[in-house]
C-alpha cells in the first residue's frame, strides 16, 4: 500500500507541476496574442493612410513566358518614372506583379512575385528608397479579353498622399 501511495503522490507532484507549466504557456500565449492584436491594429492604422494616396501615373512592364527579368523595353519604361521618384520624395510606388494562366496557380504567384522583385531591384538599383516601394505578387489573371502576353506583367503605379 506504501507504494501504491508514493505513485499516486508522485504522479499528483507531477499533474501539478504539468498545470504549472500549462498556466504558464497559456500566459505566453495570451501574451503572443495580445501582441498580435496590437500589430494588427497598427498595420490597419497604416494600410488606412497607405490607401489615401492618387494615382499620378501608371506603367506596365511586360515580360516574356516564364521569364522575370527586365529587359531593355522594360527598363526604358521605368525611365521617367524612376525621375519623377527621385525629383519629388514625396511619391511612392506600388507594384503588382502578375502571370498569365498557364501552369499552376502556386507557380504563377511565385513567378510573379519575382517578376516584381526584378522591378523592385532596378527601382532601388536607381537610388528609390525601399520603403517607398509597395510590392505584391498576384499570381495569373483570368481574363479572357486579354491576350496571354498582356498578363505576364507588373503594373507599376505612381502614387502621391491625398490633400
Amino acid at each position: 500500500a506504501r507504494g501504491a501511495r508514493e505513485r499516486a503522490d508522485g504522479a499528483w507532484t507531477r499533474a501539478e507541476d504539468a498545470s504549472t507549466r500549462a498556466v504558464g504557456a497559456q500566459g505566453r500565449a495570451d501574451t503572443a496574442f495580445a501582441r498580435a492584436d496590437e500589430v494588427d491594429g497598427r498595420l490597419t492604422r497604416l494600410w488606412s493612410t497607405r490607401t489615401k494616396r492618387d494615382l499620378v501615373e501608371a506603367v506596365q512592364v511586360h515580360f516574356g513566358f516564364n521569364r522575370w527579368d527586365l529587359n531593355d523595353t522594360a527598363q526604358t519604361a521605368l525611365v521617367a518614372l524612376v525621375r519623377e521618384l527621385r525629383e519629388n520624395p514625396r511619391l511612392s510606388v506600388d507594384l503588382e506583379g502578375y502571370a498569365d494562366p498557364r501552369g499552376s496557380y502556386e507557380y504563377n504567384v511565385a513567378l510573379s512575385q519575382r517578376r516584381v522583385e526584378a522591378v523592385r531591384r532596378h527601382l532601388v538599383e536607381q537610388g528609390i528608397e525601399l520603403p517607398r516601394i509597395h510590392s505584391v505578387g498576384l499570381g495569373p489573371i483570368a481574363d479572357k479579353g486579354v491576350p496571354d502576353e498582356k498578363k505576364r506583367r507588373v503594373t507599376v503605379r505612381l502614387m502621391v498622399p491625398a490633400e
